[in-house]
């Protein structure tokens, strides 16, 4: 087995994917809701040590076909570290057929058009986008460090490279105070901004978050239950007009409830299952079920 600098985090769709970590931590790492790597430094892996994991890898599991590259966000490193890595990876993996890892607004601005296609014509074919919000209100009392429009941008730069692009959001961010501004202002940018694929998850801070998420709030934060999660969840789906089929999920263990479909094609019945929760036909997952 690779030794791994833990904690170690993935997508859920990475789970039976092989892992090398290119960087350990987030280069950002301010986002308030996120505990993810709060007691990590950000560093890029010196390229030998990265080259030794994956010669054991290949060791391990020549057949492997898909890499994520870890931490937060592999994407930090220079087109130059990134095509290095990725040459190698095709060198030591003759099946392989994706790349993927993290990435933010602020790296991906970083790279050309070029660069990206460039990196794709090498297998990195997948990003992974934390959009968490599209309201600029709720992005500032996030610290995201982002606005809706540099994500938008972003989110563009992805497509016009050839990159496909999987979005997350995060329900009740905004609390009971903002929810509809939440949902709203996520929507105008999603129905603007080319995604392939769009998850949502449900907020749960962390205790080593709980502090500095209502800090930088700016006012007290009244978190939303289930059932405003719900609401949430019905307005956002409601309003989604993408400018492209989208492949929906709310399948992340966060979520009460577990959704799948593409949309805009299966609007309906998406709805109509959120329906049957409302008026209690069906019922949300437990919460000791839930996790990150």
């Amino acid at each position: 087995m690779l030794d791994y600098d833990m904690p170690l985090y993935r997508p859920p769709s990475e789970g039976s994917n092989l892992i090398i970590q290119a960087t350990l931590g987030c280069s950002f790492n301010q986002c308030s809701f996120c505990s993810m790597y709060k007691e990590k430094s950000y560093q890029a892996r010196p390229l030998e040590a990265v080259f030794a994991d994956i010669d054991q890898a290949a060791s391990l599991w020549p057949d492997a076909a898909r890499v994520f590259l870890a931490d937060g966000d592999a994407l930090a490193l220079s087109s130059e570290q990134l095509l290095g890595i990725l040459r190698y990876l095709e060198e030591s993996f003759p099946h392989l057929t994706r790349v993927s890892c993290y990435a933010t607004p602020a790296n991906i601005r970083r790279k050309t058009v070029s660069e990206l296609e460039m990196l794709r014509r090498h297998r990195l074919s997948l990003l992974y986008f934390g959009i968490e919000s599209g309201s600029d209100l709720i992005l500032k009392k996030i610290t995201k460090g982002a606005t809706s429009r540099t994500i938008g941008d972003s989110m563009q730069k992805v497509r016009d490279a050839g990159i496909k692009l999987s979005s997350t959001v995060v329900l009740g961010l905004g609390g009971s105070d903002y929810w509809q501004e939440h949902i709203d202002g996520t929507t105008a940018l999603l129905n603007l901004a080319p995604s392939t694929y769009l998850s949502t998850l449900q907020l749960y801070l962390e205790p080593i978050v709980q502090q500095e998420f209502a800090r930088k709030f700016g006012e007290p934060f009244k978190a939303q239950d289930d059932w405003g999660v719900l609401a949430e969840q019905e307005r956002l789906i409601s309003n989604l007009d993408p400018p492209s089929p989208l492949v929906f999920r709310s399948n992340h263990a966060s979520n009460a409830l577990a959704l799948a479909g593409n949309l805009p094609k299966d609007r309906a019945r998406l709805l109509a299952d959120i329906h049957r929760v409302q008026r209690g036909a069906k019922g949300i997952r437990p919460a000791f079920l839930r996790g990150l």
